[in-house]
């Protein structure tokens, strides 16, 4: 039987909880009233202030005000103007960390995981442990992966852009 995951589960660091999070289910119901299930194939890890690829290396803004909470929260910003990217909060409160959902089964890229999500910004600092229309569910796979750098983050400078904290399902 699926366990959703708890408050527990997102309290750590976020390269830990994004190499968990792969083979975890994603479970989304829809405002038709339809719940689908998807697989999580690859997530990015941003840690904190002192990772400059991260949001939070700007320090705290209503941007990254939700990075700032307790894990388990929901990071969703736009980029490109037409995107809703995905993040899972991770780590304890005022240590801002996030994972990004780069990948689901049979969906590649974050921008094309926010569309098929249907995400808005109303998902901007849900509660995973206690929302109704999205959550995670641990279904006990343990995928082999690969760790590779982060994808996007040139400006990051070379040591934060060839960290191998990128997760990929094998």
């Amino acid at each position: 039987m699926p366990q959703k995951l708890d408050s527990d589960f997102f309290c750590r660091e976020s390269v830990i909880a994004a190499q968990e999070l792969l083979g975890k289910s994603l479970v989304r119901v829809f405002d038709s009233g339809e719940t689908k299930r998807f697989i999580i194939t690859e997530t990015e890890a941003y840690l904190g202030e002192e990772d400059l690829a991260c949001h939070a290396s700007k320090g705290r803004t209503p941007r990254t005000e939700v990075m700032y909470h307790a894990g388990g929260k929901i990071y969703v910003y736009l980029i490109y103007g037409m995107y809703r990217l995905l993040n899972f909060v991770t780590g304890e409160e005022n240590h801002p960390q996030a994972v990004l959902i780069r990948g689901l089964e049979g969906c590649s890229g974050p921008g094309r995981v926010g569309k098929l999500l249907k995400l808005d910004k109303s998902f901007y600092g849900e509660d995973l442990t206690k929302s109704k229309r999205i959550w995670l569910e641990d279904i006990d796979l343990k995928p082999k992966f690969t760790a590779t750098p982060r994808i996007g983050i040139d400006y990051a400078g070379e040591i934060w852009k060839n960290k191998l904290w990128r997760f990929v399902i094998k």
